[in-house]
C-alpha cells in the first residue's frame, strides 16, 4: 500500500511540474514572440477566392433558372 501511495504522489508531482512548465513556456519568455508574416497567407487567400467563386456560381445558377423558366420579359427601348 505504501508503494502505491508513493507512485501516486510521484505521478501527481510530475503532472504539476509538466503543467507549470507548459504554462511558463506559453506565458513566459521561453515562447517565441508572435510576429506578423511578411507575406499574405496563401491559404486564407485561396479560401476567400473559393468562397467568392461559389457565390458567383450560385448567382449564375439563379440567373439560368430565371432564363429557363420563361418568366423573363425583355423590353428594348431606344435611348435619347
Amino acid at each position: 500500500m505504501n508503494e502505491s501511495k508513493k507512485r501516486w504522489q510521484l505521478l501527481v508531482i510530475f503532472n504539476v511540474v509538466c503543467l507549470a512548465a507548459g504554462w511558463w513556456y506559453s506565458h513566459g519568455h521561453a515562447a517565441p514572440p508572435e510576429t506578423k508574416q511578411p507575406f499574405a497567407n496563401a491559404v486564407q487567400q485561396r479560401e476567400a477566392m473559393i468562397r467568392l467563386l461559389q457565390e458567383s456560381n450560385q448567382l449564375l445558377r439563379e440567373q439560368n433558372q430565371l432564363l429557363k423558366s420563361g418568366k423573363l420579359k425583355v423590353q428594348v427601348s431606344e435611348s435619347q
